[in-house]
């Protein structure tokens, strides 16, 4: 994670938003009056909501922990017959 302050993100710009987006750096702004911000490429944002979304219920939580684990221990995931 890169720190700059306002001044010298407007001076590099093209620079700073080239590292955020390029290598999927978080680069953060300094700001008088301790009002920093945080500035990430979009790619890194929208994966972020959706580790959030897909974590947001306990079930779905549990389901993908339980995937995990069985992808891990190389047993692979168990395919569901539908039955009609």
């Amino acid at each position: 994670m890169k720190a700059v302050n306002y001044s010298e993100l407007r001076q590099n710009l093209k620079a700073n938003l080239d590292q955020v987006t390029d290598n999927e750096e978080l680069l953060v702004v300094h700001r008088p009056k301790g009002k920093s911000v945080v500035m990430m490429s979009l790619a890194e944002f929208n994966a972020i909501q959706e580790t959030m979304h897909l974590n947001r219920s306990i079930t779905n939580r549990k389901r993908l922990e339980s995937a995990i684990e069985n992808i891990n221990a190389k047993q692979g995931l168990v395919k569901r017959q539908i039955v009609e």
